[in-house]
């Protein structure tokens, strides 16, 4: 991408819905609590409509946006999580370039919330919404960056975000992207979004998620 867009243009309302409890684990690997979305019932918002779907379907949380410049998110339904570092594997399997992906933190009740986006061409920005303006990049002086530590085009990604203790952090493939300092939510849900951009179309799955405590 080679300019900042307005990314929340429109929204996919069905996947505000179904909110209910993280899976959570009993201890054991350190995680605060972690979804390979095998089951259905591990309670992200799904929905389908003519502009978008998010559905469980093979083992993943997949992601369709059928319009262009359209951003779609799901959450689990957890409203306090705070200070914490979260990966999951995503997977253009569009193949579209301009596709945006990533991880959403500290999603208030209000869809305010920081993202974490990349692109299959190797962009990337770490941006926050607020109401009522136009999201706001920052990294880059507002605007998108590209980075030579994500591999163009590449089968599938391991993104990280570091959100919490005012920082947020962007990793991929274990690389470090950026890293900027933000203190406008302090907590809130994580979730997972796409996002088609300047594409008319994108599909995007999401994989084993996992969300660990960060240290204070």
């Amino acid at each position: 991408m080679n300019k900042k867009t307005p990314l929340r243009v429109v929204l996919a309302l069905a996947v505000a819905a179904l909110a209910c409890a993280v899976p959570s684990l009993p201890g054991g690997d350190g995680s605060l609590f972690k979804d390979d979305f095998s089951s259905s019932d591990s309670g992200w918002g799904t929905g389908t409509d003519s502009e978008s779907s998010v559905e469980y379907a093979g083992g993943a949380l997949v992601m369709q946006v059928f319009l262009d410049n359209y951003f779609v998110w799901s959450t689990p339904g957890e409203e306090n999580v705070e200070n914490v570092h979260i990966e999951v594997t995503a997977t253009n399997t569009s193949g579209q370039p301009g596709t945006a992906f990533g991880i959403i933190c500290n999603h208030q009740v209000t869809d305010t919330f920081y993202y974490f986006a990349i692109t299959s061409a190797g962009d990337y920005a770490i941006a926050k919404t607020a109401l009522a303006i136009d999201d706001v990049f920052l990294t880059n002086n507002d605007q998108w960056a590209v980075s030579d530590a994500i591999t163009q085009n590449a089968a599938s990604y391991r993104i990280g975000a570091d959100c919490g203790n005012g920082a947020l952090t962007l990793y991929v493939d274990g690389k470090q992207i950026d890293s900027v300092s933000d203190t406008s939510y302090a907590k809130g849900d994580v979730g997972l979004f796409a996002w088609t951009g300047t594409e008319t179309s994108a599909a995007i799955q999401f994989d084993d998620i996992v969300v660990t405590s960060l240290a204070k």
